[in-house]
């Protein structure tokens, strides 16, 4: 039987494993990883090596799944046990102070925490994750900071000029959790916005949808089309100044841009918005001390998926938005 076990294993991998030893690695898969695809699991766990190098390991049979041989969509099920051979992955990379301080300073801005959920007060400026010219953004800072984030997913998105909420799991069961609850409307997501203009509208819901496309260099935008996705947002205004308007926005969808191209479309677009508003009244705004958009995903809340326990995180105004109100 010994025998037989070594002839059906590559010969690539026979050789590894005689000079690695034990460092042959055997997984068990839990639960929060039921359902992902082996190939992306892979590339997740060896950060550092590259995605050819993880294919060319799976069709080589190098990595086998309770002993035999699978393909790259082959999804993971619970209490599956996973052999991993030997895998250079060099040397990590050395951080520098300069790396290691805004993880430091990020994990300050968490307002909530237990062993499976991370709720930040994400600041305006800083992308949510990296790509697009942008090497880190939230999600890869916090992973470096610290060894117990290395899972950590976003449950949803902010804009990077858009501060506030910002849901992320460390487990992807409650993640696939929070994502139906998305879905269902489930989640309450209530955003402050100041918008030009003096609404006269009182509390409306607009129920327009959604349609993304890419301009030239990439830029991605969304526009009210019949053709697109399905999109509410209602807005309730808080406070009126001659010029503008503070609103309370809740959302029961997550289109790409939703409040901002909302608002646009009924007339009042979000100040300081480089993309969907006014430049005149954009200048106007930058004179009282605006320098940036006013959009701030003010709140979360929900019943924790598993207890129904009521959960609800908000995250105040950033003192620049409070001046700017003053001063109007």
């Amino acid at each position: 039987m010994y025998r037989k076990l070594l002839k059906d294993l590559p010969k690539s991998s026979l050789e590894q494993d005689r000079r690695a030893g034990s460092r042959v690695r055997f997984i068990d898969i839990e639960a929060d990883d039921e359902g992902q695809r082996i190939d992306n699991f892979l590339i997740r766990l060896l950060k550092d090596v590259p995605k050819s190098r993880v294919y060319r390991l799976l069709r080589k049979g190098e990595v086998r799944i309770n002993g035999g041989r699978v393909k790259p969509v082959y999804r993971l099920r619970t209490g599956d046990r996973l052999r991993l051979p030997p895998v250079h992955q060099g040397a990590p990379p050395v951080r520098s102070p300069a790396a290691a301080g805004p993880g430091r300073w990020l994990e300050q801005r968490i307002v909530f925490e237990d062993r499976q959920l991370l709720i930040i007060d994400k600041i305006a400026g800083m992308a949510v994750h990296g790509g697009s010219g942008i090497s880190h953004g939230v999600i890869e800072t916090l992973r470096a900071a610290r060894g117990d984030l290395a899972h950590l997913e976003l449950v949803h998105r902010l804009d990077k000029e858009t501060s506030g909420c910002l849901m992320l799991t460390k487990r992807r069961s409650l993640l696939r959790e929070l994502h139906a609850m998305l879905r269902d409307g489930a989640i309450e997501k209530r955003y402050l916005a100041l918008v030009a203009g003096d609404w006269q509208r009182g509390r409306i819901a607009v129920d327009e949808a959604l349609v993304t496309h890419e301009r030239r260099g990439g830029e991605r935008t969304a526009r009210v089309d019949a053709a697109g996705k399905r999109a509410i947002s209602r807005f309730r205004p808080v406070q009126g100044f001659p010029a503008a308007t503070l609103m309370d926005v809740t959302l029961e969808t997550g289109r790409m841009h939703q409040i901002r191209a909302h608002a646009a479309h009924v007339g009042h677009p979000v100040a300081g918005d480089d993309r969907y508003g006014d430049r005149e009244f954009n200048a106007s705004m930058r004179k009282l001390g605006l320098r940036r958009m006013f959009l701030h995903a003010h709140s979360l809340a929900f019943d924790y998926p598993g207890t129904g326990e009521a959960l609800h995180v908000s995250a105040p105004l950033p003192d620049e938005l409070k001046s700017v109100l003053a001063t109007l």
